[in-house]
């Protein structure tokens, strides 16, 4: 299987997500992540959508969306060139001697700490899915108190 990403741009408007959502679990496809959020045309939101499949059924779940009346431009950009891009918050176990190390593990990843309390730090990280999880890898020894990641967003270049 094939992680397609799947960009639509679709009106703001209520119900138009889960119109979206319903319809690729209709079709039998999971939902690997689902970022949305405002474009650059007034009215509109860019929806970037991650799913695992087949070429051909991922085609057909493409054309379904075009037929969504809030939908106005659907696009598999799966084997285009594209940027793509994931943003995480990793809340880490950190006491004072073990900070040093995390604080030297998230440079190297041109990472940021953006929280500080008196047994744990918060750590945002952007980059690829790859990026992401290798740093999730090396933190995982102090302790993962908590993680949230947004998901992939992507444009193709050009």
């Amino acid at each position: 299987m094939i992680k397609h990403t799947l960009v639509a741009l679709v009106e703001d408007r209520p119900g138009v997500l889960n119109r979206v959502a319903s319809l690729i679990r209709r079709r039998g496809f999971n939902i690997e992540s689902i970022a949305v959020g405002h474009s650059e045309l007034p009215g509109l939101s860019r929806m970037t959508i991650v799913v695992d499949g087949a070429t051909t059924a991922v085609e057909q779940v493409r054309k379904q969306l075009e037929k969504v009346i809030e939908v106005v431009k659907v696009a598999d950009i799966t084997e285009e060139g594209i940027v793509a891009r994931e943003l995480a918050l990793i809340k880490v176990h950190a006491t004072r001697a073990m900070r040093s190390e995390i604080i030297q593990i998230v440079d190297i990843f041109r990472a940021n700490i953006v929280d500080v309390s008196p047994d744990s730090l918060i750590v945002e990280v952007t980059g690829d899915e790859e990026k992401i999880d290798s740093l999730y890898s090396l933190l995982r020894k102090f302790g993962i108190k908590e993680l949230t990641r947004t998901g992939r967003i992507a444009l193709p270049r050009g």
